[in-house]
């Protein structure tokens, strides 16, 4: 059996977004794409990716009772996330989730973006080998 990898498995058609926009602005954008996660874009060449997640927008809008209208996603997402190669056997993937506790990793070759992983997709892929 060959050795899966990220590429093999990840979504590309990531759903990206700029740290400036409103976390109503997020939320919609999710709800129409049905993703439970945005990409959140690099400011410069230098800079890294984010994220952000319904969990981090339901925790300040909720818990903190924020206003998704006066909140930028800068506010509340997750940077630098974490990211690995699309080279990358999608076991060393899993146990990099396992490790930091984290259920998305953003897939990038030379600091470009190529697609997001997530557990979703690792579940997927181990149910397919049991039909």
């Amino acid at each position: 059996m060959s050795v899966k990898l990220v590429q093999d498995i990840m979504v590309k058609d990531v759903v990206t977004i700029s740290s400036f926009n409103t976390l109503r602005e997020a939320l919609s954008k999710m709800k129409a794409r049905k993703v439970k996660s945005l990409v959140v874009e690099k400011q410069d060449e230098h800079d890294a990716f984010g994220l952000v997640t319904y969990t981090n927008i339901l925790k300040t809008i909720i818990a903190e009772e924020g206003d998704v209208d006066l909140i930028n996603v800068y506010d509340i997402y997750i940077k630098p996330a974490l990211t690995v190669h699309p080279n990358l056997s999608i076991n060393h993937a899993a146990k990099i989730m396992s490790k930091y506790k984290v259920k998305r990793l953003i897939v990038t070759s030379g600091n470009e973006l190529c697609g997001i992983l997530t557990i979703d997709d690792l579940i997927a892929d181990t149910l397919k080998l049991i039909d």
